[in-house]
């Protein structure tokens, strides 16, 4: 369960514009990732382990002591010594309750159908995988069904943590019998199998059903360690200290948890983006924005028991490493070079980050299993050196790709926009030479032209969003003047945004095309739909998030001020929507791209059309704008060209091929534990693996791996980059034949 507001797996990151609240992305949860700074709020803050840098960089580093899994935190039933709501959380409960019938975009009313659905999301946030509860629960549960928007208006809170003390029993009583089971040494030579997904499965009807269920999971966990080389004796030891840590934990849950967790089933049944931080996890935001700690710039979330990696910060100590992956998980943590791993699995996550955090230049090692690896694969040791996310890696960088074609080699820029940042510190103290998206995209064009290139590749995967200005104003440098985009707010008013400097010169007017993918989301999306509306570019990759809600922020301390204590938090409300200038809204669908490339990237498991509670996708009035010639023939032609290409090249149908693998791989819901063939089954894989990566090799005459231990994945090319790059040099090799005919009567003249 997760006491911060719910995320997608991957986050990407709020955006925010002047004098306006703020516009956030996906966050993934962050993120991933919230505070009125004057007039340009910072982006969306994601969990994370490094810092957000002058509010530029695209997620936050650093963990808000926000993903909690309760699984890992229960309590006793509540009685004299347990849980109680505290008289803050009523004055919390009725304030939003307020916030939300006023100022909530969809105007949600606080009734009987909202709780019903409350109680469903606050069930799921409890034990979405059902290993815990009893049918029973949830039958004792649906006396307060209709009851939940009574009791966070007006009446006590002691039904929520009445519930809550259901669940922490369950936990408390799951991990005992876990410990029993490894008094001895399960058989792995039967045949049988564990169900790690039971999210879709009905809940248990009795005790005898959940210890058949808990004692495949031990199974499992024990087989894990086994196929790591690790002896029944050191597997049981390791095992029994992490259930035992787990219940250690159960005494370490607050009042401000339990109801910071309910609070947020409350939030994000009225959308994804809403939420409730409590006082804790307000200040761990406040120290956040202060830029104050070291770390290794990656984005963290809780995932059942496993720390997983959501996002790698441009620019921290993981991204110039280049080994830590998202999705990787993270099961041990040592300090130094020497230190002893430490265990982490079933931590809490802020527990995990003051093991990650720590002083510059030093070292951190962390062990992982690999994103995608199959149960019982073997684990990896990376050791980063701790360090503040530097801002000029942030930024926008560019690089030139050669494509050689029919004798010719073609020059084509990239540029890798990682965030729509601006230095508005910097900016409001006068400096003339303040940080921007829209002025480093610029200067690294005009050094692009004089280099000589044919074409230009814009490659905003990955990029979460950030300031809205910065889009508009990006916008700009492509297209001659008009409206970017149009936001309608939770009256129904509409506004809109237009280029910001009209009467300016396009910084480029060559072939151009844009990189996207699922992680781009909310002003990245904004760019790519105004360049393909206005017809001046072709968006390649992938549909993106589909984040076009924006949100505000609410100090909940200004409203009840308290005069000592804890204070009362945050809530985000989302108040508002982004649309086209077409007037489609970008919510929910994203940007659908010209040309479709593969991706490692699951669009069902990522992404706004994946939530339940998302805000639906609708239209609104177009706006007057001037669009280009349709490119539509175009469009079908330059497909034609990349399909026909893609036939050929290896590195293409090893990206085709691993895609496909990994989508097998995400349809299983069962696992063997049966040791021999989880062991034939990692060979396997591994085998495949090694012959898929050598048949790319020998189609391109590189010399054959005897293990993938040799594989060094920097090496490895960027399929979807090339792709793009081969695209943009048939969009100029059109442009020079449009043109010759031209040049060729001027001569004639």
């Amino acid at each position: 369960m997760q006491i911060f507001p719910e995320r997608t797996k991957n986050r990407p990151e709020r955006d925010f514009m002047p004098n306006t609240p703020l516009i956030e992305g996906p966050r993934t949860s962050s993120l991933a990732h919230r505070a009125a700074v004057k007039q340009c709020q910072p982006k969306f803050m994601e969990i994370a382990l490094n810092r957000y840098n002058n509010r530029r960089a695209r997620w936050i580093a650093g963990a808000l002591l926000g993903f909690m899994a309760l699984p890992l935190m229960a309590t006793t039933p509540m009685d004299d010594d347990g849980l109680r709501p505290d008289p803050r959380h009523e004055s919390v409960g009725e304030l939003v309750t307020e916030f939300i019938q006023k100022s909530h975009y969809s105007h949600i009313s606080v009734d009987d159908e909202l709780s019903s659905r409350v109680m469903d999301r606050y069930i799921e946030s409890l034990d979405g995988n059902r290993m815990y509860l009893l049918e029973s629960d949830i039958e004792f549960f649906e006396n307060y069904r209709y009851q939940l928007d009574d009791i966070v208006r007006s009446k006590p809170l002691d039904p929520v943590f009445e519930l809550f003390s259901v669940y922490q029993t369950r936990v408390r009583e799951r991990l005992d019998f876990a410990l029993s089971q490894l008094e001895s040494e399960p058989d792995f030579t039967v045949t049988e199998e564990y169900q790690f997904d039971r999210s879709e499965e009905p809940w248990a009807k009795s005790e005898a059903e959940l210890d058949e269920i808990w004692r495949k999971r031990v199974k499992n966990d024990v087989l894990r360690l086994e196929l790591a080389d690790k002896p029944w004796e050191e597997s049981q030891e390791l095992l029994r200290k992490r259930y035992k840590r787990y219940l250690k934990r159960i005494d370490q849950v607050k009042a401000d948890d339990v109801f910071e967790t309910f609070m947020n089933a409350f939030a994000h049944t009225l959308d994804p983006h809403s939420s409730y931080l409590s006082p804790r996890n307000s200040e761990e935001y406040r120290i956040q924005m202060s830029l104050s700690y070291f770390g290794i710039g990656a984005s963290l979330q809780l995932d059942e028991d496993y720390v997983q990696i959501v996002n790698i910060i441009p620019g921290g100590p993981a991204a110039i490493d280049g080994k830590l992956k998202p999705k990787d998980r993270i099961t041990g943590v040592a300090q130094g070079p020497e230190g002893e791993i430490v265990d982490v699995i079933g931590w809490r996550l802020d527990d995990v980050v003051d093991l990650i955090r720590g002083p510059a230049s030093t070292v951190v090692r962390l062990q992982i299993i690999p994103a995608g690896a199959l149960p019982g694969s073997g684990e990896k040791i990376i050791a980063l050196t701790r360090d503040q996310v530097k801002l000029e890696e942030q930024a926008a960088k560019s690089d030139i790709v050669t494509v050689p074609r029919d004798g010719r080699e073609w020059r084509i820029g990239v540029i890798e926009v990682p965030s729509f940042y601006r230095d508005y510190r910097a900016m409001s103290s006068g400096d003339k030479d303040y940080t921007s998206t829209t002025r480093d995209v610029k200067r690294l064009i005009g050094e692009l032209e004089e280099q000589g290139i044919d074409g230009l590749v814009l490659d905003l995967r990955g990029n979460g969003g950030g300031h809205l200005t910065e889009a508009t104003a990006l916008s700009g440098l492509f297209i001659d003047n008009g409206p970017v985009v149009q936001l309608r707010n939770s009256s129904g008013r509409i506004s809109r945004l237009d280029d910001p400097d009209p009467v300016a010169r396009v910084a480029y007017n060559g072939p151009l095309t844009v990189l996207v993918d699922r992680f781009s989301a909310s002003a990245s999306e904004i760019f790519a739909a105004a360049i393909q509306d206005y017809a001046r570019g072709v968006i390649i990759g992938q549909q993106t998030f589909g984040k076009g809600t924006v949100q505000n922020l609410y100090s909940l301390d200004q409203y009840l001020k308290p005069e000592a204590g804890p204070g009362y938090g945050q809530l985000t409300l989302t108040i508002g929507k982004y649309y086209r200038v077409t007037g489609e809204s970008t919510q929910h669908r994203g940007v659908d791209p010209d040309i479709t490339l593969p991706s490692l990237i699951d669009s069902e498991q990522f992404g706004e059309s994946v939530r339940d509670s998302a805000l639906p996708w609708d239209t609104i009035q177009t706006t007057r704008f001037r669009a280009g010639e349709p490119l539509d023939s175009t469009i079908e032609s330059l497909t034609a060209s990349q399909m026909e290409r893609a036939k050929t090249d290896p590195n293409f149908q090893y990206l085709v091929d691993r895609t496909r693998d990994a989508e097998e791989a995400r349809q299983r819901k069962t696992v063997s534990l049966n040791y021999e063939q989880r062991l034939t089954e990692r060979e396997d894989e591994m085998a495949r693996e090694l012959t898929r990566e050598n048949e790319r090799r020998a189609a391109l005459d590189l010399e054959p791996l005897e293990s993938l231990e040799d594989l060094d994945e920097e090496d490895l090319p960027d399929v979807i980059l090339d792709q793009a790059a081969g695209i943009a040099t048939d969009l100029a090799e059109m442009r020079e034949m449009q043109r010759a005919p031209a040049q060729t009567a001027q001569n004639r003249g």
